[in-house]
């Protein structure tokens, strides 16, 4: 079992309340969604792992059991090209729950015309492999997301 934990501090939202159909239809994958607070922060590792993709926008990491957790820092922010996103660390490192992996200002993406709501996504895996869900409520860093079978 796995537990996946808030990458960011902001409102719970559902997957199903993202402005994009990919996310929005679990296509990628079960999970749920942060409308983050409006101050620069860093986004931090959801669980213990492997960064296996980074990118400014985006990072996956993988635990020792195999399962891949993306966060995805608000929508169509690959537009963005990387400006006003600093990566913490490099892809293949190893990190822990809570280190900071992305910095980055979901007030200045909104200013860019972007949603800054970020998907929190169980790669590879089912509705039914997920417990305990959070899709409401106002969440900090570090408070548990879900529990991954």
């Amino acid at each position: 079992m796995t537990s996946v934990m808030s990458p960011l501090a902001g409102q719970a939202i559902g997957l199903a309340a993202v402005p994009d159909p990919v996310f929005s239809g679990a296509m990628v994958g079960p999970g749920t969604a942060i409308d983050p607070v409006r101050e620069p922060s860093a986004a931090v590792a959801p669980v213990d792992g492997v960064v296996v993709s980074l990118h400014p926008h985006a990072f996956v990491v993988v635990d020792g059991e195999g399962h891949g957790v993306l966060t995805h820092l608000g929508i169509d922010t690959v537009q963005l090209n990387g400006e006003g996103f600093e990566l913490l660390v490099n892809k293949g490192d190893t990190v822990t729950r809570g280190q900071e992996v992305v910095r980055w200002d979901p007030a200045a993406v909104e200013a860019a015309g972007k949603s800054p709501i970020c998907p929190i996504v169980a790669l590879e895996a089912t509705t039914d492999s997920l417990s305990d869900v959070v899709d409401s409520g106002d969440v900090k860093a570090g408070d548990a997301l879900f529990s991954w079978q």
